[in-house]
């Protein structure tokens, strides 16, 4: 199920911004000082970051200049040991960002705190010296990031627009991961069935779906919880954390999982739902459902690809999806958004419009 939109819409923050930056940092300034185990002190060419975990930070910048490398380390260490971050993981943080310019002078540009919009970063889609203070620590860790200036030509080749002068710095909180395979944790109240497909769940994999012998599909959406989650109810707008499988009605082929999309088989999915970012079925069958949920839905035409499908590249028909949603979490405005997301939506099966 791919996106509609070309791009996903996503906050724009330091750590986003460097991954489009990193190539314009030469090899040789990519030498990241990370908090090494048994060590009590970050790099002393870092700011220094306090203040509780999970609220805004405090970053002292009084006495040190800009750093013309990247560094970074673990400022605080998080006390979940059963929740690793790993490097194909999904994590969900909040994010200070400053542009330091001078020694001791740094001004704060943006901040999730306030905008209460965590960002949803895929660490498979990150560069290692991005992901390396970050993986195998555990989930409620803080970590700091200090980027050097960017050079202005390069970024000028790269199409990218004119960076702002200085280093930026990005303070993270790691509030959650979801790694591969996750699923959702309740006990199924339904399997579907009676002029429904059937969905069985063989452990932590890819349901199995079933569509029913000599039946025709219904004409409207159809939608039916067969996990009923017991978190908030999804709002239009917000990112959600998912995993999917598509198979089209008129064969019971799978066109599109998240289980297997090559190279990262098994990694949840993140969009914007109720935005337009999506076929039309799931942002009318999925707003208002609560976090935790399997959804079945069945999706006609009229909701998924229209009669253009095979124009589009896109399954015909009408589309059966069992979704789990893992999580939603708020979105940026408009205004502090981005193109070039944080995740993808979709794999083979879909077309854009």
């Amino acid at each position: 199920m791919r996106l509609r939109a070309a791009a996903i819409a996503a906050p724009c923050f330091a750590v986003l911004l460097a991954v489009t930056s990193c190539s314009a940092i030469p090899e040789d300034w990519r030498t990241p000082a990370f908090l090494k185990s048994g060590e009590e002190e970050l790099d002393d060419r870092l700011p220094e970051v306090s203040g509780e975990f999970g609220k805004e930070p405090k970053v002292d910048f009084s006495g040190k200049a800009p750093p013309q490398e990247q560094v970074s380390g673990v400022v605080e260490k998080g006390s979940g040991e059963n929740e690793l971050i790993r490097d194909s993981d999904i994590v969900q943080a909040d994010v200070v960002e400053y542009q330091w310019t001078a020694e001791g002078k740094a001004k704060q540009t943006q901040s999730t705190y306030e905008a209460d919009a965590p960002i949803l970063l895929n660490l498979g889609q990150l560069n290692e010296d991005l992901t390396e203070s970050l993986v195998n620590q555990p989930v409620g860790s803080r970590v700091v990031y200090a980027f050097p200036p960017q050079d202005p030509a390069q970024a000028q080749q790269q199409g990218q627009p004119s960076p702002k002068p200085g280093s930026s710095v990005s303070v993270l909180d790691i509030h959650e991961r979801y790694g591969e395979s996750e699923v959702v944790s309740g006990e199924h109240t339904s399997n579907g069935g009676d002029g429904m497909p059937t969905v069985k769940q063989p452990g932590h994999d890819e349901p199995d779906i079933t569509i029913p012998e000599d039946t025709d599909p219904p004409e409207k959406l159809k939608t039916e919880q067969l996990i009923e989650g017991d978190g908030p109810e999804v709002k239009a707008g917000q990112q959600l954390v998912v995993q999917y499988t598509g198979v089209q009605w008129k064969n019971g082929e799978t066109f599109d999982a998240t289980w297997t999309r090559q190279g990262a088989e098994g990694v949840p999915a993140t969009f914007i739902i109720g935005d337009g970012q999506v076929i039309k079925g799931w942002d009318k069958g999925l707003v208002g459902q609560k976090v935790g949920s399997r959804v079945l839905l069945v999706i006609p035409p009229d909701l998924a690809y229209g009669d253009s499908a095979a124009q589009q590249g896109a399954p015909e028909g009408t589309l059966v999806f069992v979704v789990d949603i893992l999580d939603a979490v708020n979105s940026a405005p408009p205004e502090e958004q981005s193109g070039g997301g944080s995740g993808s939506g979709g794999g083979s099966g879909g077309g854009s419009s």
